[in-house]
């Protein structure tokens, strides 16, 4: 038997790939796999993510393919995946989650503390931007496109220092000096580190399949991260940094959302049952609003043009 993988044709959407392959040939080592790659609206768009203002930039046009049975199933970084999938569409699978931090690289093996005053930071991430401002507001913070290896390879070039997803890093088996940003003063994006395998949801044989490589703790905190963020999704246009963990029985998500300019935070934080990822999810989305929420996304537009232009 054999299947075909829908992925992004970047090292990294290759090394994901790859090691899903390898996962699931331990548990079924007669079926073949072949992975074809195909070309997103994310790798063609140069411009920086937060400007773009669609979802699914990276995974559209390969979910499209999986729903046209072009390929059996595709392998995406959770955290490019909208919290709603197209019809006949199912996240069927997600693996043992990677480290969700971020890092930090420079020239020098300095910090995010200890780099010096008016060195230029690049990051492809409004949220990261505004925590990195918050905390050294002192920092040029620009924006940064390419794929990992480019992004550090800038660091040399343009930038003094480049802020990242650890996750991409270790997938990629890269060797390069970082100091790690601690998930209780920086918070990732929700579903950061996880990996999403999308399937039809009426292929039950390949459902069947890809549940042998799930890891049940790593669904249930990226359920409660997707749920919040299809309540943040709704309208709201503010940085979100969200981090659940399942601990005993129980399932803790804690969310941070700032206002674009940094000047403004709001953090909430629930306990939910560990079987209702969702509904701790929506609790958390609630909370935030009621506790005025949006006014943190007054003027986003402005601030995001203004910063787009360093």
């Amino acid at each position: 038997m054999k299947y075909i993988i829908g992925t992004r044709g970047s090292a990294l959407s290759i090394a994901q790939t790859n090691w899903v392959v390898n996962e699931l040939k331990k548990n079924f080592p007669d079926i073949e796999f072949e992975i074809k790659t195909i070309k997103t609206k994310g790798d063609t768009d140069a411009r920086p993510l937060f400007i773009i203002n669609q979802k699914g930039i990276f995974e559209k046009e390969i979910d499209r393919a999986v729903a046209q049975k072009e390929v059996d199933f595709a392998v995406h970084s959770l955290k490019d995946v909208p919290s709603k999938l197209g019809d006949n569409l199912v996240l069927a699978c997600v693996p043992k989650r990677e480290s969700v931090n971020d890092v930090f690289i420079s020239t020098n093996d300095s910090t995010l503390y200890t780099i010096e005053s008016g060195a230029k930071v690049g990051t492809s991430s409004l949220r990261r931007a505004v925590q990195i401002i918050r905390k050294r507001p002192d920092l040029v913070v620009k924006p940064i496109r390419g794929n990992i290896e480019t992004r550090i390879r800038k660091i040399n070039e343009d930038y003094d220092a480049v802020v990242l997803a650890q996750a991409g890093i270790s997938r990629l088996g890269l060797d390069v000096k970082f100091s790690k940003l601690s998930t209780d003063e920086f918070f990732p994006s929700p579903g950061q580190g996880a990996l999403a395998i999308v399937s039809r949801a009426d292929d039950s044989e390949t459902i069947s399949m890809l549940k042998k490589i799930e890891d049940e703790n790593s669904r249930l905190a990226v359920e409660a991260e997707r749920a919040l963020s299809n309540f943040v999704e709704s309208g709201c246009r503010f940085p979100v940094g969200a981090y659940a963990k399942v601990t005993d029985q129980k399932l803790v998500l804690k969310v941070v959302a700032f206002s674009v300019d940094g000047k403004k935070s709001m953090t909430v934080e629930k306990t939910g049952q560990k079987n209702d990822p969702t509904s701790l999810g929506k609790a958390v989305g609630e909370e935030l609003v009621k506790q005025g929420v949006n006014e943190l996304a007054l003027n986003w537009r402005k601030t995001v043009e203004e910063w787009n232009k360093k």
